[in-house]
């Protein structure tokens, strides 16, 4: 079996995105790396299926609901419950990289883009410290 090397594509959630395991004949699950470039914030957006993110490279702030933003770093797994609002700012000096682990896997009717009313309500709190 012949496999094509993922391709990296950006989003209109600005950042790019590498598809590494979305497929129908594993409809359980999809996994993709994620690359956010410095001080870039992703689109506000909700997904109908569940999320996991785990950040292999670089610092953020990450928002999930209506919680307060929370500072993440290479080896946090952050888990993203069906219908979240959600957005992670890369904070750092580098690209934040992480994999998108979805179940069931992610398709493009998944996605929930905020309106504009809703991107711009003031939801960013100060990071959890603790």
């Amino acid at each position: 079996m012949r496999r094509q090397v993922p391709t990296e594509t950006l989003t209109r959630e600005r950042c790019y995105i590498t598809e590494l395991l979305n497929t129908s004949a594993h409809a359980e699950v999809s996994v993709a790396r994620a690359r956010v470039e410095q001080n870039v914030t992703t689109e506000l957006h909700r997904l109908s299926v569940a999320e996991w993110y785990v950040i292999e490279r670089g610092t953020g702030l990450m928002q999930v609901g209506m919680e307060p933003a929370f500072p993440v770093r290479p080896g946090a797994i952050v888990a993203i419950p069906q219908h979240q609002w959600q957005r992670i700012r890369n904070t750092g000096n580098l690209d934040l990289v992480f994999l998108c682990v979805c179940a069931p896997r992610f398709t493009v009717d998944c996605y929930t883009a905020a309106t504009h009313r809703e991107e711009n309500n003031d939801v960013w709190s100060k990071p959890n410290n603790s």
